[in-house]
């Protein structure tokens, strides 16, 4: 009985040890804690009393569609490398008519979690709607990530959910980012691949702030000529362009007003210190507003992501 209880002692210290460990290892290989993505994900406890749990991915093409559900919170992913490591599926919304919400590589319902370093792909043919990042969660953070695809790419995805997206590389062909909540991008690459739309926010009436763009780098694909900056996917879309270079090829008029004139009269679309050959703005549609400087210390991080919890993502 003696050597029974001892045995049963050293596995609970085993077991202790390894609930106390905050950093999981995913690997294809398998030299990690885990092979797969979600098994990692699917590790982590409601309200972990680890704290903060830290899941880095080695380099792989890991074909998953992953969920992370909204009682998973608080986790950092880091990639091994950006171009390395990527996360890939291929659902469009004309397979079994699943419909655009169903199509995602990775559905990110948690608050609180972090992405550095990774590439998030749906890799489908351009034959519909076909979500590669669908975010749910507020506090969310992609730092130095890549989201690639056509139609749909990023669907920011919850009224009002705060988003933070810093030196990213986003591409895509139509509304390739959409959806309703407040999402700042700071020093990102958006990448036009076809002649159509950049943005579809669809902000509620109620909620003061959409996209903010700021020292983005908008590129086009070749070919690629004729392309606008946003359309209102609902009537109160709210979004801004700012210090920005804007390339020969963004439409003159800038904006599109989704076919209805009584959207003009409700979505709030914005410029201000763009540059480059797409941002000569005396053409630009007459609903759309050119902040001054004054109006344009309004949009800080600080004002449109605090909320009432006072968020910093720029605070490391």
């Amino acid at each position: 009985m003696k050597h029974i209880a001892i045995i049963c002692i050293f596995f609970f210290s085993l077991s202790a040890i390894a609930q106390e460990k905050t950093e999981i290892i995913v690997d294809r290989n398998g030299t990690g804690d885990f092979r797969n993505i979600q098994e990692a994900i699917n590790s982590v406890r409601t309200a972990d009393p680890r704290g903060r749990i830290t899941i880095r991915i080695k380099n792989g093409i890991y074909k998953e569609k992953l969920i992370l559900p909204p009682h998973v919170t608080n986790i950092h992913f880091i990639g091994e490398n950006r171009d390395k490591t990527v996360i890939n599926h291929d659902d469009h919304a004309n397979i079994n008519k699943m419909g655009t919400f169903k199509t995602y590589t990775f559905l990110l319902s948690g608050n609180d979690i972090t992405l550095e370093n990774l590439t998030i792909e749906n890799s489908s043919e351009p034959l519909g709607q076909a979500v590669a990042l669908h975010i749910e969660g507020d506090r969310v953070i992609l730092r130095n990530c890549r989201l690639l695809g056509h139609q749909d790419t990023l669907y920011a995805g919850r009224d009002g959910a705060r988003q933070y997206f810093e030196n990213c590389y986003i591409e895509g062909t139509t509304d390739f980012i959409f959806g309703p909540s407040t999402a700042w991008f700071e020093g990102c690459t958006i990448h036009c691949k076809k002649n159509s739309y950049i943005t579809a926010a669809n902000t509620p009436q109620n909620i003061k702030y959409g996209y903010i763009f700021n020292d983005c780098n908008i590129t086009l694909a070749k070919d690629v000529n004729t392309m606008y900056l946003g359309r209102p996917w609902r009537a109160y879309a709210m979004t801004l362009f700012m210090n920005c270079t804007l390339p020969k090829g963004i439409k003159p008029e800038g904006w599109h007003n989704w076919n209805s004139e009584a959207n003009e009269k409700t979505a709030r679309y914005m410029e201000y210190n763009n540059k480059g050959e797409g941002s000569n703005t005396n053409n630009r549609v007459k609903w759309a507003k050119l902040l001054t400087e004054s109006e344009v210390k309004e949009y800080t991080v600080q004002n449109v992501l605090s909320g009432c919890d006072n968020w910093n993502p720029q605070k490391k």
